[in-house]
């Protein structure tokens, strides 16, 4: 057996190789076989993705693969990045990144890459021996490792399903797989029976990995789509129609103003633009200031700032939503100097909040569901805000609102709103 010691490090547990000279793993050895069966055990349960990484890297070192730097990188589904690297290094902390590839940096380097070349050629396995007469540096990275004490590189590209179709990619990143590779600085690189192990360990990573993707996925488009908290409940299993829960919250609504000229005027794609802009000021302060964006409806936007026992109290709550309100308004005066370079109209929205008791939870057909907020108070928050065109005022509150929070306010005075049965005393701020 390889002579180790065990080091406490953060709570866990990493190995230290104590030969000096060239470990002696056996294909198919114990230890290869233990992380092996690892690997199938973390595949059935909830596997976060670096820990596995880090995990499946510090057993290879315990078992005498004597690793220098290994890497992981796999495409995901996610509204900022194309795809994740994981990097593990021996001497320093896990890292992990998301690629963006359109940035042109990033494409640069990667069309240069060990990894662009296999997956263009189909090739499954790459190795390069780094020093010696046999060593080979045909791609620039391969140099920078050179250069850090690396001696064999070992990468590999695993697609998932079926690959007799070839290796299908998106911009040369494999589209459904994963790509690593695996660098040791020892003098005499990688025997040939721990290549071989490390190609049986990469296959057992690459189902532990797809299984682990496959639900990181899941939750990224929940998450974009229906936001952090509603997506967790759909996971949780709340998938019912009718499921919900009745939550106090504070509600905003927010509506473009003139959208219909802007898109009779605008190319689409300038008037999508100038949408997504709107978005931002509206729906990215909410996110900012710790509420949720619940639904767009056109290009109105409903988010609810929840006020539950043990979190946010009804002026905390309060407080968010008329600074995400304010947040918005200053956005905006960024954004339309942009628009006006650009020669598009200034944007200008309406804002509504309101406080109230409402139904959060699933609506819709069966076949067809969203998770939402339904009641009087959502009803009131978009009539609240629809006065704020008549008044011409951006921003207007409930009186119920309005007394949770600090002001000044100025009232508008009571009016009768459609749909409801009470009149209503509207408020803006005084300072504006």
């Amino acid at each position: 057996m390889i002579p180790f010691e065990s080091v406490p490090c953060g709570g866990s547990i990493k190995e230290k190789i104590l030969d000096t000279e060239y470990p002696a793993t056996r294909e198919g050895g114990s230890l290869i076989d233990d992380i092996a069966d690892w690997l199938m055990t973390q595949a059935l349960g909830n596997v976060d993705m670096e820990a596995l990484a880090e995990g499946c890297h510090n057993r290879l070192r315990a078992a005498g693969i004597p690793l220098f730097r290994a890497h992981l990188s796999y495409r995901t589904l996610h509204p900022l990045f194309t795809a994740i690297a994981i990097i593990w290094n021996r001497d320093e902390e896990l890292g992990s990144r998301g690629i963006r590839h359109a940035d042109p940096e990033i494409s640069e380097a990667w069309q240069q890459s060990p990894y662009h070349h296999m997956i263009k050629t189909g090739m499954p396995i790459l190795r390069r021996r780094l020093t010696g007469e046999n060593a080979l540096l045909d791609f620039p990275v391969l140099e920078e490792f050179h250069d850090k004490g690396g001696t064999d590189y070992l990468a590999y590209a695993i697609p998932f399903g079926d690959s007799s179709g070839g290796n299908s990619s998106i911009d040369g990143f494999p589209k459904d797989g994963i790509i690593g590779s695996w660098l040791t600085d020892h003098p005499a690189g990688f025997s040939e029976a721990q290549v071989r192990a490390l190609i049986r360990i990469q296959q057992r990573l690459a189902v532990a990995v797809k299984v682990a993707l496959k639900e990181q996925v899941t939750r990224n488009i929940l998450v974009a789509y229906l936001g952090p908290d509603a997506g967790n409940k759909v996971l949780e299993g709340q998938i019912q129609r009718g499921a919900y829960e009745r939550i106090h919250a504070v509600i905003w609504y927010s509506d473009m103003r003139n959208s219909t000229a802007l898109a009779e005027s605008l190319p689409p794609e300038e008037f999508l633009t100038a949408v997504n802009c709107y978005f931002d000021c509206t729906a990215g302060s909410i996110l900012t200031h710790g509420g949720e964006v619940l639904r767009f409806i056109g290009d109105a936007v409903l988010g609810i700032f929840p006020i539950r026992d043990g979190g946010a109290t009804v002026e905390k709550a309060c407080a968010q939503a008329l600074a995400a309100a304010h947040d918005a308004q200053a956005r905006l005066v960024e954004t339309n100097w942009t628009c006006a370079d650009r020669g598009i109209s200034p944007l200008a929205f309406g804002t509504g909040l309101h406080v109230g008791n409402v139904l959060y939870g699933n609506i819709g057909v069966p076949e067809r569901l969203e998770f939402s907020v339904i009641g009087s108070a959502a009803n009131e928050v978009a009539r609240i805000e629809d006065l704020t065109k008549a008044l011409g005022q951006p921003l207007l509150v409930s009186a119920e609102f309005a007394g949770h929070t600090e002001g000044p306010w100025k009232s508008f005075g009571e009016h009768e709103l459609r749909g409801v049965a009470e009149r209503l005393e509207v408020f803006a701020p005084a300072d504006d």
